[in-house]
């Protein structure tokens, strides 16, 4: 009410003047908070009808209780929304964009057409006003609000650190869209491939008729596999436990005289020699999915692809996507789907770590190598998800899982990337002495 009764004073009671005299006056404070540390927060997720796109983002406040805040939770909200809706946007600041690609389209920029036409002296003013233009639409900071495009991105959030009070930093962000980068095979002329598998399987079928053996007499009945009895109970029961067909159901337990457990591992390991088969296929659709842990400090934005989009929107399909979110939010130490993506300078490293360890030095020589490699191993699949043991099964491991879901839906199915964001990790909070802080503002008063 002060702020107010002085700003008309100020303002010589002109309403409209007395808003843009507070708005000034807030955006100066905003200004002055901006360089105070902001290690709180929330990290959130947004993920777009249809699960093709999907977005996680980490912005900072000042403490806790703002970060729990209705206007603090919207203002996270609408930068995850902010930044699904520019596609173009890669960085948060302008200053954030790489100077090796503005060197690049400077160069590029130097070499056009229309530039050799102007005055030699302005030249090199027209190139960075482009590629000052080229930084800025890469910036979500610079990006016309969703909500209200009079006004950027930059200018909301200055807003929303003069009216919540502490600094507001949007410190990072990911954006997945699904199947971006990957090569799908082109199918050619379908008439001509049906034409050329059938010719493939007609010349299959005439070899092997002439490489079949000479009707042997018939074996006596004696000799014949003696037929299991099976209950439809038991063939119901399989079912229910292996989600396999009620005839392979039915075939497995006759192949395994009866035996239920026997059977479930009939049916494991030929649906795995089939899902390996499967592995092979291209997988270009699927589904981006997230997780936000309790409290918003943890998240996960993953994407998870298969072959069809049927696949996709299945009840099975989506399970997988959210246990695999879980799982990645389940395990700090994992930076990599596979063993294979842990980059090799690293394991180099890591190696040349190992070989400088006391305890190796007191091994034989020959079996040095071989030690160190089996650690060196042991770290890259620590950092791999896909050797992480499942956490609603920890008796087999997230591959092991994954290659069970290919066999039961059909499809391959692979995790293709992830991001994971631990609020306020990396974030120095300066070390103050509380006693002396309160000294030194106060000045001794």
């Amino acid at each position: 009410m002060m702020d107010c009764k002085k700003a008309l004073a100020e303002c010589g009671g002109d309403l409209e003047a007395a808003k843009e005299f507070l708005r000034k006056k807030g955006l100066a404070s905003a200004d002055k908070k901006a360089g105070r540390v902001a290690a709180e927060g929330a990290v959130w997720s947004y993920i777009h009808a249809g699960s093709r796109l999907g977005v996680l983002v980490e912005i900072n406040c000042e403490t806790d209780f703002v970060a729990r805040g209705e206007k603090f939770q919207e203002l996270v909200n609408d930068m995850a929304m902010q930044i699904a809706a520019c596609p173009q946007v890669t960085v948060v600041n302008a200053s954030d964009v790489s100077q090796e690609l503005l060197d690049r389209e400077r160069a590029i920029e130097m070499e056009k057409e229309d530039l050799k036409s102007k005055p030699e002296a302005i030249r090199e003013k027209i190139v960075q006003g482009r590629v000052d233009k080229i930084a800025k639409e890469q910036a979500l900071m610079e990006q016309a609000y969703v909500k209200d495009t009079n006004k950027t991105v930059a200018e909301v959030v200055k807003e929303a650190v003069a009216a919540i009070g502490e600094n507001i930093q949007i410190r990072r962000f990911t954006r997945f869209n699904l199947g971006e980068g990957i090569e799908v095979a082109d199918k050619g002329d379908f008439a001509a491939e049906v034409e050329a598998q059938t010719s493939a399987m007609a010349a299959k079928a005439a070899e092997k008729k002439e490489e079949a053996p000479k009707e042997e007499p018939a074996a006596p009945a004696a000799e014949k596999k003696e037929t299991v009895a099976v209950s439809a109970a038991v063939v119901k029961q399989l079912r229910e436990a292996s989600g396999a067909g009620m005839m392979d159901c039915k075939k497995a337990l006759a192949e395994c005289g009866g035996d239920l457990e026997v059977a479930k591992d009939f049916l494991r390991k030929k649906g795995l020699a089939s899902a390996d088969k499967k592995g092979s296929r291209v997988a270009a659709d699927g589904a981006v999915g997230a997780y936000i842990h309790a409290g918003s400090r943890l998240g996960v934005v993953v994407e998870v692809n298969c072959e069809t989009d049927f696949v996709a929107r299945g009840e099975k399909f989506r399970e997988l996507v959210n246990d695999m979110a879980m799982q990645i939010a389940a395990c700090p130490d994992v930076r990599y789907v596979s063993a294979a993506d842990v980059p090799k300078d690293f394991l180099e490293r890591e190696k040349a770590i190992e070989m400088g360890k006391e305890d190796i030095q007191s091994k034989p020589e020959a079996m040095r190598e071989k030690i160190v490699q089996g650690r060196v191993d042991k770290i890259a699949k620590e950092m791999a998800l896909l050797e992480q043991s499942f956490i609603k099964d920890t008796s087999k491991t997230v591959a092991e899982h994954i290659k069970e879901q290919i066999a039961a839906i059909g499809e391959n199915m692979q995790v293709r990337r992830f991001e994971r964001y631990v609020l306020g990790e990396g974030i120095e909070k300066k070390a103050m002495d509380f006693a002396a802080e309160v000294a030194a503002q106060t000045g001794g008063i």
